[in-house]
């Protein structure tokens, strides 16, 4: 297949966004990244945000949208939001708590997904989910994440996030080859997992490379069968300034060939 581009989760340098978006958004072009994923609730009007990506060469390769705008009497601003950006990745980060108590909440969860999916796919764009670690401790019989990706239908795009996952107890490759083609966009976080034995906090330390997820077996995977689109790199810990972590990141991948 064809190399899979690199973009950036703009969650990773939210403060320094919230301070100067030009600035930032232009740092991260210039750090070589091709694409950006943005977080929660719009600040800015789609129009300048289109504009600034267009300013520095930049594809908006998704947007973490919470849960509250997706419902039925938000959707549809979503969506002309979304077209201006020309994303088509309208990517939600977590479940409220108190939705995700049981399996039976996890399937109704796919259904309220699939119906999203079915009207987003007529103006050319995907939803999908994005994990953290709870996804992976088993609810009645069942691991979360294998009820709703077991549910869904391929227009809900299966966004693993490694470190996370990883600091769940997943097994990421088995993941990404028992859903082949679900994983459009991935994350690639860095995740340590004998540092993060007593605190999983500190697991997320390392920047890629010097960290302990098996990214050649993850790349190798997401190439073949993951039918990914996007690598996006997300960075939220504290052992370098935002800016310089993920350039760290960016930096790592290359050296690995991507």
């Amino acid at each position: 297949m064809s190399r899979v581009p690199i973009g950036l989760e703009l969650f990773s340098v939210r403060n320094e966004l919230a301070e100067d978006v030009r600035g930032t958004i232009k740092a991260v072009a210039e750090m070589g990244y091709e694409g950006v994923e943005f977080a929660g609730p719009p600040r800015h009007s789609a129009e300048e945000l289109k504009g600034l990506l267009d300013e520095f060469g930049l594809v908006c390769c998704g947007w973490h949208t919470p849960f509250t705008l997706v419902q039925e009497d938000t959707l549809d601003a979503m969506i002309e939001f979304n077209k201006v950006l020309e994303n088509p990745y309208v990517i939600v980060p977590g479940i409220p708590e108190e939705l995700r108590q049981s399996r039976a909440d996890w399937l109704k969860l796919a259904g309220i997904f699939n119906g999203i999916a079915d009207k987003l796919a007529a103006h050319g764009m995907v939803t999908g989910y994005h994990n953290h670690h709870v996804e992976f401790t088993p609810l009645d019989g069942e691991l979360p994440w294998d009820t709703f990706f077991g549910n869904t239908n391929e227009g809900v795009v299966m966004q693993l996030d490694m470190g996370n996952a990883l600091s769940g107890g997943a097994d990421l490759v088995g993941i990404l080859e028992r859903y082949p083609g679900r994983a459009g966009t991935v994350h690639l976080k860095p995740y340590t997992e004998s540092l993060g034995e007593a605190d999983r906090h500190a697991g997320f330390r390392p920047v890629i490379g010097e960290d302990s997820v098996p990214w050649d077996e993850i790349f190798r995977v997401c190439e073949a069968t993951g039918g990914t689109k996007w690598y996006i790199v997300e960075y939220e810990s504290d052992a370098f300034p935002p800016l310089e972590a993920v350039e760290r990141c960016l930096k790592a991948l290359k050296e690995m060939g991507k």
